[in-house]
């Protein structure tokens, strides 16, 4: 990855230990890599050694929730098993018939509900959320971000249609703003402070979608419900960022993102956040621009870093050829803020690196090790850096998501680890009815379509960890 600083470049070597390991993970062991640090764990008294007991990273998964987990995954290792399953989901996601819509079939409905939905779902409604966000808080999360399923999704014929009937609306259409306002706010409204509103803002409908195609400044309809809901969040102590989209709108989506944050993130907080997607040839100029608009202006960065979730909808030529110019790609974008480096753009003599906060949505634990290996060292150095925190989404990646639990509780614990935190760790949660959430369950799946190595990964920990639970028995 040649784009690396010398620095980082010496740190991945350390960093290509895996960030969790598959097998009997020791309470204290894997905080030393990331921070460095040993810890005393509890007294022994004297007499004949004991063998201490082993406790996994992912032993604090209920019995449920491993199950369901480990078949999960382990069917979608299986392309016998995953190509018909996405064929079948994809089906339901755009209903040509009523038997196929689980919004009026119930027993679809409940179908999808048990096999996918409440594995990868926070609930359809105030009170199955607030569950849900509990149930993570008390597994050892930090917070949870939190975003409404509804988005809408543009075929070709359906963005030309558009592009040739700009600004023609009706009140169904302001109604839809409405709608998406009141959801959004809802959604607020189940998250505590520190927590994250995950914004699709495509929700909102035609009104949005024109401006966004078109990069026209935010309609007035729209610009006053995000001034709310950023007005409201800084009131309960939350965060809100835009997620990614295709192609089509993101640029657009950007652009008011990066208004949002020139208006919000001006006191030193970062209340706004913008979606940088790795596995586009151009995020790192992407990156770039938000990081030089912040140095050149004065205002608080806040990324989010994603691989990419949209690669059925986008044209195949935006997309980095290979995997691994994806990785290098989003280990560069992460280095280029923890490492706070300027874009050629920004001379350094006339402006700093801003102040910024990057929260690594990641389940790759190569990347998640050498941004925290990386941002460990800089602080440890006492260089500047960025905030650094971490997120997976729910469903997947629980073994790194477990291990980022452990290593945030040891660090915590110790006091020798004081200036050396390991990142909070976060989880995604979306909440909606089951046909409004079928088109984020469609694009996981294709996600893991395009990862199976990884999965395996997933697979491999979720049975040894139910086979240890088992052996134990």
């Amino acid at each position: 990855m040649s784009a690396l600083a010398p620095a980082t470049t010496t740190l991945r070597k350390q960093a290509t230990k895996p960030l969790y390991r598959y097998s009997g993970v020791r309470w204290h062991d894997s905080v030393r890599h990331l921070t460095g640090t040993t810890t005393a764990g509890p007294s022994v008294p004297s007499g004949p050694s004991i063998p201490a007991p082993t406790r996994t990273a992912l032993s604090r998964l209920p019995w449920l929730t491993l199950i369901r987990s480990a078949a999960l995954t382990t069917m979608m290792c299986s392309p016998k098993l995953l190509k018909p399953s996405i064929a079948a989901m994809g089906l339901i996601t755009h209903p040509k018939i009523a038997l196929l819509n689980p919004e009026t079939n119930p027993v679809l409905n409940k179908l999808v509900r048990n096999v996918v939905y409440d594995q990868f779902c926070a609930g359809t409604n105030h009170a199955e959320v607030a569950q849900s966000v509990r149930d993570f808080k008390t597994l050892g999360y930090q917070g949870v971000i939190l975003t409404f399923a509804k988005e809408i999704v543009l075929s070709e014929e359906e963005r030309a249609a558009a592009a040739a009937n700009p600004g023609q609306y009706t009140k169904a259409h302001y109604d839809m703003v409405e709608s998406w306002r009141e959801n959004s706010l809802a959604s607020l409204r189940m998250l505590q402070p520190g927590d994250v509103l995950a914004m699709k803002i495509t929700g909102a409908g035609p009104i949005a979608m024109d401006a966004l195609q078109s990069r026209a400044a935010m309609p007035r309809v729209i610009d006053d419900a995000l001034t709310e809901l950023c007005a409201e969040a800084k009131k309960q102590g939350s965060r809100l960022w835009f997620d990614a989209e295709q192609q089509s709108v993101q640029h657009g989506i950007d652009d008011w993102a990066i208004e949002l944050m020139r208006r919000w993130n001006g006191d030193g907080q970062a209340l706004v956040y913008n979606t940088i997607q790795a596995y586009l040839k151009g995020a790192r100029a992407v990156a770039d621009r938000h990081i030089a608009a912040a140095a050149t202006e004065g205002w608080k960065l806040g990324v989010k870093l994603v691989r990419g979730a949209y690669i059925e909808h986008e044209e195949r030529s935006l997309i980095h050829d290979t995997k691994a110019d994806t990785d290098d790609s989003y280990n560069d974008i992460a280095d280029k803020l923890i490492s706070q480096r300027l874009p050629a753009s920004v001379a350094a003599d006339t402006a700093a690196f801003p102040k910024a906060n990057l929260m690594l949505a990641t389940h790759n634990a190569e990347s998640a090790a050498l941004a925290t290996a990386t941002h460990r060292a800089r602080v440890s150095d006492g260089l500047p850096t960025c905030k650094l925190e971490c997120a997976q989404v729910a469903g997947m990646a629980d073994e790194l998501g477990c291990e980022l639990i452990m290593n945030y509780e040891n660090t915590l614990a110790d006091q020798t680890a004081a200036n050396v935190m390991a990142p909070k760790p976060y989880k995604c949660l979306t909440w909606g009815s089951v046909g409004e959430c079928m088109g984020y369950l469609h694009r996981r799946a294709i996600e893991n379509r395009g990862a199976v190595e990884r999965t395996k990964h997933m697979a491999a920990a979720l049975r040894k960890e139910l086979w240890h639970r088992l052996s134990l028995n």
